[in-house]
């Protein structure tokens, strides 16, 4: 297939383009910034203009979309911007890929649509969180992820030839982040576990950006027309935590969190697609990140462990 990726320069981006690559198809990447070690076409295209992408589109006549380009951070810009600017970015790829019968096309959306991390308190309806879970964004960014999954339901309903789905990719680890790469909120994975302030925000959520990019592999060539307009949670099968999730959540639903179990289900990209993570924080930290680990007694809260809001896509 030759597939085309916006956002192709970013932490889930330029895994992506590797594994669609390596799998066989053609892959063009959009991005304003250049994807280190990606030897296919790059172009350099404004989102923001429709008619410069719908033509992009209509030249390049793709046979499926993956929609990846977004600000990806709470908080880095004036809360309208980003309401605008993800919202906008996402109609106009879906848009253009309506117009011109793109046979597949998959959104990014964000696990912050559930709400978590609210300043006025937020808990869960059950746990662990799956896609039945409703919807509670509290801030510009989660509204804008779930104005990209309403998008997608939309143009779902419209299709007659195009198949429409959208994912929640956790917490993106990319591969140098294991070795000691500052993460996209600047401390390390090592950090991120001895201080469970840090993810708990986030439930503990993450997920390695080449099982993110293979979630995004078995959605364009296993997607079938009965899931049309499906959301997916994409996540690790553990918690990013040194200790189980039933001892640092503050809810009762938590209790049945034990072990190394999260607080995310992917069961549903399994069902659908055959899709399972095959990497965690366990197989793939660097042994001399590891060697700095704390004990799960030491890196454990001692006050009150209730999620603050944390201004960075989780």
């Amino acid at each position: 297939m030759r597939i085309l990726v916006t956002g192709g320069a970013g932490r889930l981006g330029r895994s992506t383009l590797s594994t669609l690559e390596a799998a066989g198809h053609e892959v063009v990447s959009i991005d304003r910034a250049t994807a280190p070690g990606f030897t296919g076409r790059q172009l350099d295209i404004d989102l923001a203009h429709p008619t410069a992408f719908a033509d992009l589109v209509a030249a390049e006549a793709p046979d499926a979309i993956v929609h990846l380009a977004a600000i990806a951070v709470p908080f880095s810009a004036p809360e309208a911007d980003i309401l605008s600017t993800n919202s906008r970015l996402a109609f106009t790829v879906l848009d253009a890929a309506r117009q011109h019968g793109v046979a597949r096309v998959l959104a990014a959306s964000s696990p912050t649509v559930i709400g978590y991390g609210s300043p006025t308190g937020w808990r869960p309806d059950y746990l662990p969180l799956d896609e039945r879970h409703p919807a509670r964004p509290w801030n510009a960014y989660a509204l804008s992820k779930q104005l990209v999954e309403n998008t997608v339901a939309m143009f779902a309903r419209q299709a007659t030839s195009t198949i429409f789905g959208a994912f929640r990719p956790c917490f993106v680890i990319s591969p140098g982040e294991w070795a000691g790469e500052p993460t996209q909120q600047g401390h390390t994975v090592v950090d991120r576990l001895n201080d469970p302030s840090l993810a708990a925000v986030s439930l503990f959520n993450y997920v390695d950006a080449r099982d993110a990019a293979d979630f995004v592999l078995a959605w364009v060539e296993r997607a079938g027309a009965a899931e049309n307009g499906e959301v997916f949670f994409v996540g690790a099968d553990d918690a990013l935590a040194l200790d189980s999730l039933d001892r640092l959540l503050p809810y009762p639903e938590a209790a049945a969190l034990t072990g190394t179990a999260p607080a995310f289900s992917s069961r549903h990209a399994a069902e659908r697609l055959g899709w399972a993570p095959t990497r965690s924080w366990r197989t793939e930290l660097a042994p001399g990140q590891r060697a700095l680990l704390r004990s799960p007694d030491h890196a454990r809260p001692t006050t009150d462990h209730r999620p603050a809001t944390e201004s960075s896509h989780p």
